[in-house]
């Protein structure tokens, strides 16, 4: 996977100081390198029981849809709060600083729904954690998380209770 990592661009002391902020953008500007991302996430999931992705805002909206096309399954996005129309199900979640909120439609996950949770970055897990929870309280059932990028040090990992995959590790760098 080191031709993916190539493409991730790290920008130091972003959004602080001491942060070292690993960005997609360079990756997905280039078509192979997002042909490629997408491709290893179909050869992972394509023979697993999985009825619906769902792509947390707004990085894991662009890795999820083309995946869940490639697989013919459905996308559905969890949203920070306020964006969505409609009836909701929505639940907070701690960050390192304060807590967030997402939400997803009340009609868009069907009760026993085998979902696989897609993100650009495993960071803390605070976000995936908390949209997990979310997709449990819709009814659906994790089947697994998928990741671009995982940050080793920060042990998100630790936080999840189903198969992760990703394609891509940094570690104290």
């Amino acid at each position: 996977m080191d031709e993916l990592k190539e493409k991730i661009r790290t920008i130091p002391d972003f959004p602080k100081p001491g942060i070292q902020f690993r960005d997609i953008t360079t990756l997905l500007a280039d078509p192979q390198a997002f042909k490629t991302v997408v491709e290893r996430f179909v050869e992972r999931y394509q023979d697993e029981q999985i009825d619906l992705v769902v792509g947390v805002e707004s990085r894991g909206f662009i890795i999820g849809a083309p995946l869940a096309l490639r697989l013919e399954k459905g996308f559905i996005p969890v949203r920070k709060a306020g964006k969505l129309p409609g009836p909701i199900h929505g639940v907070e979640y701690d960050l390192e600083y304060g807590t967030d909120r997402v939400e997803v439609h009340q009609d868009a996950i069907p009760s026993g729904s085998r979902v696989l949770m897609v993100d650009d970055l495993l960071a803390t897990g605070g976000t995936i954690e908390g949209s997990s929870r979310l997709i449990e309280k819709a009814g659906g059932v994790i089947a697994g998380y998928a990741f671009v990028i995982e940050l080793i040090d920060l042990k998100g990992r630790n936080r999840l209770n189903h198969p992760i995959f990703s394609l891509v590790t940094f570690e104290g760098e």
